[in-house]
């Protein structure tokens, strides 16, 4: 297995940047030629197509449970928990019309940014809240052109399955854009790539989208809430599933892992 995944790595390192670049730039050109954004479009079908290719290239099955709650057609929200890198492709591979709101570094990085400003991903400043806040306005205006958004609440990577606070930033988001809120529990991803790794292993990733979570009634003050319920809703099906607890919101987890994020 070792050897396999050194073999995997190997054909990342060649595949993946190759194909980031002919995709991005066939993001790119479609933005050039001013090509609308709507379903089948190249910024609904590329950004697909990139993400099965690397779960491709990682040799990597998704297994979706309960698809119908993601795949309707009208705009959701979709929070889910964040352990690896290969939690971007692993739910871009299905998920129709998703903009990831995506830390603002990823931006700055040659062809790959340009595609996912084409496309229409929204970057995020983390270490500035006005800033934040900023990224969630021009995330709501994409969701009401018809987009679904992707958020990790919890903001950065984590090194293990326990759930960490939420951030309330993309609850304010919900409220605002009134659409509902799919819960969305990743696992296996953390065993595909693990943070601070760079070696690739093969596996089965599990993407559950829960029971969507409606805002109807929820208001900025209410934000806490909201973020406590769709959180519970997680780390029950954490707990459920897989049998991993979560501490509570309000408290982080203890880590012996002197790395930081």
């Amino acid at each position: 297995m070792i050897l396999l995944s050194l073999l995997i790595t190997i054909a990342g390192l060649i595949l993946v940047p190759v194909v980031t670049f002919v995709i991005g730039m066939l993001c790119m050109l479609a933005a050039l030629l001013r090509m609308e954004d709507r379903p089948g479009s190249p910024y609904d079908v590329l950004p697909r197509a990139w993400a099965r290719a690397l779960v491709a290239i990682a040799g990597v099955r998704v297994r979706v449970h309960n698809p119908e709650r993601g795949l309707g057609g009208t705009p959701h929200i979709f929070l889910a928990n964040h352990v690896s890198w290969y939690d971007i492709p692993a739910l871009g591979s299905f998920l129709p019309r998703a903009k990831f709101v995506a830390k603002a570094e990823l931006f700055r990085i040659p062809v790959l940014g340009g595609a996912m400003r084409a496309v229409g991903m929204v970057p995020i400043e983390r270490q500035n809240r006005k800033a934040a806040f900023g990224a969630y306005d021009e995330a709501s205006k994409r969701i009401r052109e018809g987009d679904s958004v992707i958020v990790f609440p919890e903001g950065s990577r984590g090194y293990d399955y326990p759930l960490r606070p939420f951030k309330k930033g993309p609850f304010v988001l919900a409220i605002d854009a009134g659409v509902p809120i799919v819960p969305v529990l990743l696992h296996g991803t953390r065993e595909v790539i693990r943070k601070g790794s760079m070696l690739l292993h093969p596996g089965r990733v599990d993407v559950h989208l829960l029971e969507p979570v409606s805002v109807e009634g929820y208001g900025y003050d209410d934000r806490d809430a909201l973020a406590d319920k769709v959180r519970s809703r997680i780390a029950e099906a954490l707990v459920s599933h897989y049998g991993i607890q979560s501490p509570p919101q309000r408290s982080a987890p203890v880590s012996t892992n002197t790395q930081t994020t």
